[in-house]
């Protein structure tokens, strides 16, 4: 009899203590500094420790330095907690720089990881029990193959680093319960809620594949996963960058991540991204690499059921995939290639890849190797460069609609826009006409904040619909569906009222990207619209969101990275 996929057992930490386990220095932005070191001593035994001699193994001189985990929890003052993540040499084996990278930060952010699981994991498999056994199954077998494969091609790097990221997991388990080399066997890798937060993106399109009960399930036709932006501006003498995540407003709790391994042949090595406590992936997605990669997604929905057969566990998730490529890749080209392989067709997105070592400013025309555009369905990936249709256009947008003319016909999406109307059409749904119609205001990172972080619904003619009112808080750039009434009438759920908003906005630019760093707000957009608060919203006492702010008025963040090594 197989083992259900019991989610949270004794894995949760007290959160009436957590509040307590912040003591560490102050940090400039206000907030509280932890730091965790592993180590190991002569004769290979590893250990670990707090910053500052205060020990929780009792052991804090080693003969070799391993990893570093550096936390600012500023997420009452600016809305982001800042996680700096390096590994000490590239000496140390890779198997070894993914656990040892897993084991700091699971440390280092234990108690905002709780936080994590209890506001969006812990209550996933209630009512669901079997679809759980199932996705159980499925994840074991997932994770069994990946093994065989790593055991099959110890010299091939692709399943080389497919090792790092499960090695990067385990690590993670073990530093949020605090015990070095557990030995956690699969079975119960895949039933840790903290697998979960690592399937935050590819677990929609696995709840249809494995029949999650519909009324417990958190899609619905039409429903987004974020809006993002390219734009050159007219001289070609800046290239910006930004994307806004879209998501449940219990995914709140915000941090900024760089991960500094120091693996052989990996050119995005080095890595920034907005990201999630106890999350490997961005699941927004975001990133920029130190290959000079800029790297976001949009969701594009899946509405053909027929081509789920190619959702199999011999493949490889998501959140696996864009870690290989992003680390792998010192091209678009190739980021694209990278995560193009074993395709699992789960978290099925536009992705938009930009070299940013490509852009000549001031340049008369843009370089071909520039922008690279992916889109994936089950069983089948589309990809292609974008630069001409940039250097035309000076603006690419990404607004959860495929570009593709075969994505977007393989997806059933155009079987929606027979019934729905131009809603469901690439260069008709309100966010493609309102980007059109904008883009030329964005010349900097401060005009593009305002476009990406622009709602004015009841004012903006593109933003109605057949409803009643005649207008929806989703048929913006940053959407607040939170502010539709509850009584309204609309044609799809998705333009309603819902636990469902714009959570941030992220933007780089040439400048920016020198550091691989980002100007980014948390929490959902205001001015016009009202600001979010947890005292007022109708959410309040349905959607968990312990350890958040109560109130998400941020000014912008420039937070730039230091360059100097944690170890200096």
């Amino acid at each position: 009899m197989s083992r259900p996929l019991l989610l949270l057992s004794v894995v949760l930490l007290p959160l009436v203590v957590l509040s307590a386990t912040l003591h560490e220095h102050h940090h400039k932005h206000g907030g509280h500094k932890r730091e965790y070191v592993m180590c190991q001593t002569s004769d290979g035994e590893l250990y670990f420790y707090k910053n500052k001699g205060d020990s929780d193994s009792g052991y804090t001189t080693c003969d070799v330095d391993i990893a570093k985990a550096q936390l600012v929890n500023s997420i009452n003052q600016t809305g982001w907690g800042i996680l700096d993540v390096e590994i000490a040499s590239d000496k140390v084996p890779e198997w070894l720089q993914g656990y040892a990278a897993g084991f700091v930060e699971g440390r280092t952010t234990r108690d905002l990881i709780a936080l994590q699981i209890y506001n969006t994991a812990e209550e996933y498999c209630d009512g669901a029990e079997e679809y759980c056994n199932r996705l159980a199954f499925f994840l074991l077998q997932n994770l069994q193959y990946m093994r065989e494969q790593i055991e099959r091609n110890p010299k091939d790097i692709y399943w080389r680093h497919v090792n790092v990221s499960i090695n990067q997991f385990a690590g993670m388990i073990d530093g949020y319960h605090g015990k070095i080399n557990q030995g956690v066997s699969d079975n119960d890798l895949v039933i840790h809620p903290l697998y979960l937060i690592q399937l935050a993106g590819d677990i929609e399109d696995l709840e249809i594949k494995l029949g999650k009960p519909k009324h417990l399930r958190r899609t619905w036709i039409g429903s987004g996963h974020c809006s993002a932006l390219v734009k050159v501006n007219d001289k070609n003498t800046n290239l910006l960058f930004s994307h806004v995540t879209w998501s449940s407003y219990s995914s709140m709790l915000r941090l900024q991540k760089r991960y500094r391994f120091k693996l052989h042949h990996a050119p995005g090595n080095t890595y920034t991204f907005s990201s999630y406590p106890g999350s490997i992936p961005s699941v927004d997605d975001f990133l920029l690499t130190s290959s000079k990669l800029a790297i976001f997604e949009t969701t594009i929905s899946n509405y053909n059921k027929e081509i789920m057969k190619h959702t199999t566990p011999s493949t490889l998730l998501c959140w696996v995939r864009s870690q290989l490529a992003t680390r792998l890749s010192s091209s678009a080209e190739e980021w694209a290639v990278t995560f193009a392989r074993h395709n699992s067709g789960t978290y099925n997105n536009q992705w938009v890849i930009v070299d940013y070592k490509k852009f000549q400013p001031g340049a008369h025309k843009l370089q071909r190797g520039l922008i690279h555009v992916l889109e994936q369905l089950p069983g089948y990936v589309q990809h292609a460069d974008m630069t001409a249709h940039l250097n035309k256009k000076r603006f690419w947008p990404s607004y959860n609609m495929p570009f593709f003319p075969d994505i977007y016909e393989d997806s059933k999406t155009a079987a929606l826009a027979d019934k729905y109307g131009d809603w469901f059409t690439y260069d008709k749904t309100p966010r493609a006409l309102i980007f059109a119609r904008d883009e030329h205001s964005v010349v900097d990172v401060d005009s593009m904040r305002r476009l990406m972080r622009s709602n004015n619904y009841t004012q903006d003619p593109l933003s109605r619909c057949d409803c009643n009112p005649p207008y929806s808080g989703e048929n913006a750039i940053a959407c607040r569906s939170d502010l539709n009434p509850a009584n309204g009438t609309y044609p799809f759920e998705a333009l309603g009222f819902r636990d469902h908003g714009a959570t941030d906005v992220k933007i780089t630019d040439v400048k920016l990207m020198e550091t691989l760093s980002f100007d980014a707000i948390s929490g959902p957009t205001y001015d016009p619209t009202p600001i979010f608060s947890w005292k007022t919203t109708p959410f309040k006492d349905s959607v968990r969101h312990s350890g958040q702010p109560d109130e998400f008025r941020f000014n912008p963040l420039k937070h730039v990275w230091d360059q100097k090594s944690l170890y200096a």
